[in-house]
């Protein structure tokens, strides 16, 4: 986050929300929409299962010299591990365990689309340790070898997410669409779809990336001069060309995405790196998080910078593609798009391997600060959503509502996902996958709740489509399958208020 976002928000004198009832939905001559929000953000961090942050909810260990957490008094349960009695008699080879807040650091585990399959082995939740566990020499497992892949944080480590679903909303019952990596992922946030590849633009060895015309694994973007060789096109609709289509403001803001230079034919080189909280160095950019630019409709190849603020969010030769500090340049100067994608730094994204959960709250947190003092957290729906597991353990398996039967599926046998016939008959789709944090954080959300209702990285889509009235891109897209998020809010009157937190340890500021 640069010092010039920091200036220009406080410069502004911005007014934190008090009370009042949000104005009426088609005020100001804005869109109309079907609930009282008006603006969406959607912040898509990397690679969590639900129990990895959540599994001791709302207990934890509170050791001396950690940020503590208490709960507050009729805080629910969720369904983690706690309640189920798997914390301490699992069906894994390895017991969960907690990890350390000095534990931040650790190894990527093995999130592949087939491996994920044969963790849940069949439904029954018990080889994580044999098939996306991973015991990495120089990264560490802190003596855990491949049994890594059961540790889980408590609120003395991921202290703001967990103070933010005391004072907002969550979901203890949201799944990534399908299994896989970050780009199944991200392509299912923006479309329901990542089975539409446009075989006529790929480049590159696709083997472990693409079964027949599903996006299984994490090729970069056709349309980005920052991939590396593997890349591919999509074809089909994304919720970019439907918000363009009705005249809505919009943008996907990531960090890095800025050029860090030029080669001599004009083609961006994106090689900005920010050191993280261990004071390693990390890439800003990563080019196969960021879906829209595998669509030629809404790509920006050469990474072109918006031609003036006031242009942010609408077409122009940014193509609503921008650098993360873009965003909060339009929120200093009120020009806030309808709907937003943000999208961290490598660095702070929360993806092991080069990132934390310490790293990821001090991006949480300085971002929603800032939103929350925003005119505009009246009418905000602010979500926090994850692109994939990262193959780290969770208990509960979802229903598989689409299966497959690819050479790369291997839930229920080798070859096979799910016994219901495919949709539209595209194979390397088989979903539910794992189970994923989501939380709802805006005035509109039901304080200190957990919802338990069946939802997906889909119905982030479709709540942007239900509130501004956009037809299901359906076509093969979930999100004809997917639930609502509708329990997440009370819309009949704001009750939440703004939590503004400490950054560094994630707790309520004085």
């Amino acid at each position: 986050m640069t010092s010039r976002s920091h200036t220009s928000l406080a410069a502004l004198g911005l007014l934190a929300f008090a009370g009042a009832a949000a104005a009426p939905a088609c005020a100001a001559g804005g869109p109309a929409t079907t609930t009282p929000i008006r603006h969406v953000v959607v912040i898509f961090q990397e690679n969590v299962s639900f129990d990895h942050y959540f599994a001791t909810y709302p207990s934890a260990a509170n050791p001396a010299g950690e940020p503590a957490f208490h709960a507050a008094a009729g805080t629910p349960a969720v369904n983690g591990l706690a309640s189920g009695g798997l914390l301490f008699h699992n069906p894994n080879s390895a017991q969960p365990f907690r990890l350390d807040r000095a534990q931040n650091y650790t190894c990527d585990q093995d999130h592949d689309y087939g491996p994920e399959q044969q963790a849940f082995d069949g439904g029954l939740m018990d080889r994580f340790v044999e098939n996306t566990g991973v015991g990495a020499a120089g990264c560490p497992d802190y003596g855990h070898g491949k049994g890594l892949v059961m540790g889980y944080y408590d609120g003395n480590t991921v202290t703001a997410l967990w103070n933010y679903a005391q004072r907002f909303a969550m979901s203890d019952n949201s799944f990534g669409t399908t299994f896989g990596p970050s780009t199944p992922g991200a392509l299912n946030l923006i479309s329901g779809q990542t089975g539409r590849v446009d075989l006529g633009h790929t480049l590159g060895d696709l083997t472990d990336s693409v079964i027949g015309a599903s996006v299984i694994g994490d090729p970069d973007p056709f349309y980005d001069d920052c991939g590396r060789p593997a890349q591919v096109a999509m074809t089909g609709e994304n919720i970019g060309d439907r918000l363009n289509a009705a005249g809505l403001t919009w943008g996907w803001f990531q960090g890095g995405f800025a050029p860090s230079s030029r080669d001599g034919s004009g083609k961006a080189i994106c090689a900005a790196a920010t050191p993280n909280l261990s004071g390693a160095a990390q890439t800003d950019y990563s080019a196969h998080h960021e879906p829209f630019q595998y669509y030629a409709s809404t790509a920006n190849p050469h990474h072109l910078p918006p031609t003036s603020v006031a242009m942010i969010g609408r077409t122009d030769q940014a193509n609503h593609q921008y650098d993360l500090a873009d965003f909060f340049s339009a929120a200093a100067s009120g020009n806030l798009p309808a709907v937003s994608f943000l999208k961290a730094k490598r660095g702070q994204d929360g993806h092991a391997g080069y990132s934390s959960p310490l790293d990821e709250q001090v991006f949480l947190v300085q971002t929603i600060n800032q939103l929350e003092k925003l005119p505009e957290w009246n009418d905000m729906a602010i979500f926090i959503a994850y692109d994939d597991s990262d193959g780290w353990y969770d208990h509960q398996m979802g229903p598989i509502v689409n299966s497959s039967a690819s050479e790369a599926d291997a839930l229920n046998g080798a070859g096979v996902c799910g016994r219901a016939r495919a949709i539209h008959l595209i194979q390397g789709r088989c979903g539910y996958g794992p189970r994923l944090p989501l939380l709802a954080i805006s005035a509109w959300a039901k304080p200190n709740y957990v919802d338990h209702a069946v939802t997906d990285q889909s119905s982030v889509l479709r709540f942007i489509e239900d509130n501004w009235g956009l037809e299901r891109i359906g076509a093969g897209s979930y999100d004809v399958l997917a639930g609502p998020l509708a329990g997440l809010f009370d819309f009949s009157h704001p009750r939440a208020t703004p939590a503004q937190l400490d950054p560094a340890t994630g707790k309520p500021q004085p």
